[in-house]
Parts: structure tokens; C-alpha cells; sequence
């Protein structure tokens, strides 16, 4: 039996009292700084024509998913999630 509780850490006392490693925060950084162009080729991928079918599908999901977040997805026995809607009005506009 583990004398400290679940999962093994004293209460009230960190499971890493040292915190994020700095390197962590630093390339977290040095990756964000190339955002503008990460983007920038997802859309390209998304718009060949010529590109295969599964390479401009994640391309388009990632976007998404950067701009939106991903989305929820109801928990078996929870009444109140109902199904997701997904309102394309502005897409079809630009048509």
C-alpha cells in the first residue's frame, strides 16, 4: 500500500517542484516563431489540386484545428451532448 495516496505524491506537494524544463519554453518558442510559414504551406497543400486527396484533407484539419481547436466529442450517457452542427454559410458565399 502506497502510504502517500493516489498516485504516489504527498498532498499538497508538486509531482515536479522544478517545473517546466526551460529547453521546453525555448524550442516552444523557436517553433512558434515559424507559424506564418507553417500555415502558410498548410494552405498551399490544401489549394493543389494535384496534391493527393489525404494530403489536402490534413491539411484543411489541421487548419482547422489550429483556428478552431478540435472539436468535443460527446461522452457515452451524457443526454445533454447532442449531435455537433457545423454551420457552413460563409463557405457557401463565397461560392
Amino acid at each position: 500500500m502506497n502510504p502517500t495516496g493516489h498516485g504516489g505524491f504527498q498532498k499538497g506537494r508538486s509531482g515536479n517542484p522544478g517545473g517546466r524544463p526551460k529547453e521546453v519554453g525555448a524550442v516552444r518558442d523557436l517553433a512558434r516563431a515559424f507559424t506564418p510559414q507553417a500555415i502558410a504551406t498548410l494552405v498551399t497543400i490544401m489549394d493543389q489540386d494535384n496534391a493527393p486527396a489525404s494530403a489536402r484533407v490534413a491539411a484543411a484539419e489541421a487548419l482547422l484545428n489550429r483556428g478552431w481547436g478540435r472539436p468535443t466529442q460527446p461522452i457515452a450517457g451524457d443526454e445533454d451532448a447532442g449531435p455537433v452542427e457545423i454551420v457552413v454559410r460563409w463557405a457557401a458565399a463565397g461560392d
